[in-house]
């Protein structure tokens, strides 16, 4: 089995690493946070002190970083993944990220005899324990091949979707459905709730039928439990917006609902609230109703 080297160990990294060990894999594995190197460790990884000396030591190098500069600055920066990869290598990053991000890393490592992948998730905290990610993978055809078997330890649904950047426009247009149908379930439970009507009958009535959806299910439950610890950071998701808006706007794209949602988490970030769990919009949404918390 191939070396894995893994670069990003946060709530969705860690969760998605153990898997990898689990199916059997040898992982050396780096992290800003040591205590999540320390941890996976003391499971039977092998920690690393730079993004350079993972691919050193491995054959395929996956992050799982927040945002496009993080990506840019583990594979491309000093001491980078870049400097440590040998031809023949494969270069899977799973993170967030603009799809011009994707390709232009694809291109530099290309140069260096590499193969890359660009293949972000979606699923949430849940998924990334579970192994039962969706997967939407951007590249060539032989390298989703040889990245196959890695990406089944950690995703079940897994797609082929194009090219170089492919996939992180196939994840734009999941953020874009997300972050809509959370705005949808906050209305509808903040309507039910400003009528005097128990939300979770609604939510239990409204799952029997034709509005039954993932998020009616699992953040329609937090809505109304007001559990907002986060699977999925506020701050996150409206990163994820931005690249959505600015993929749009560069192809003359109107993107008119996505811009309103990126509007409404706004004003949550301008509160504090940008560490929230996404579900957390519903708390905006009650605010305008005149709704206590």
């Amino acid at each position: 089995m191939e070396r894995i080297g893994f670069i990003g160990l946060g709530i969705m990294g860690k969760p998605m690493a153990k898997n990898l060990m689990k199916a059997g894999y040898t992982l050396v594995v780096h992290n800003r946070s040591r205590a999540s190197v320390e941890e996976l460790c003391s499971q039977g990884a092998q920690g690393a002190t730079c993004p350079k000396e993972v691919a050193e030591r491995t054959d395929v190098v996956i992050t799982m970083l927040p945002d496009s500069p993080d990506v840019e600055e583990v594979v491309l920066g000093p001491k980078g993944v870049i400097e440590g990869t040998r031809e023949g290598m494969l270069f899977i990053d799973m993170s967030t990220v603009a799809p011009s991000t994707a390709i232009k890393v694809h291109d530099a490592l290309k140069e260096k005899g590499v193969s890359s992948l660009d293949a972000p998730v979606s699923g949430g905290e849940i998924g990334a324990k579970e192994g039962t990610l969706s997967i939407m993978v951007g590249g060539e055809r032989e390298a989703f091949d040889r990245a196959l078997p890695i990406l089944k330890a950690m995703g079940k649904n897994i797609v082929l979707i194009g090219g170089p950047g492919a996939g992180q426009v196939a994840k734009a247009c999941n953020q874009i459905i997300v972050a809509l149908t959370i705005q949808a379930v906050a209305e509808a439970l903040t309507l039910a709730r400003k009528c005097g009507v128990d939300p979770a009958k609604v939510r239990e009535a409204l799952l029997g039928g034709f509005a039954q959806s993932r998020i009616l299910e699992v953040h329609g439950k937090r809505m109304i439990e007001r559990t907002f610890e986060p699977g999925f950071r506020l701050r996150l998701h409206r990163k994820d917006l931005n690249i959505a808006l600015q993929t749009a706007k560069e192809r003359k794209v109107a993107l008119l609902a996505t811009a309103q949602a990126a509007e409404l988490m706004d004003a949550l970030l301008a509160q504090g609230k940008g560490e929230l769990d996404h579900s957390g919009l519903a708390i905006l949404m009650e605010q305008m109703a005149g709704i206590g918390s």
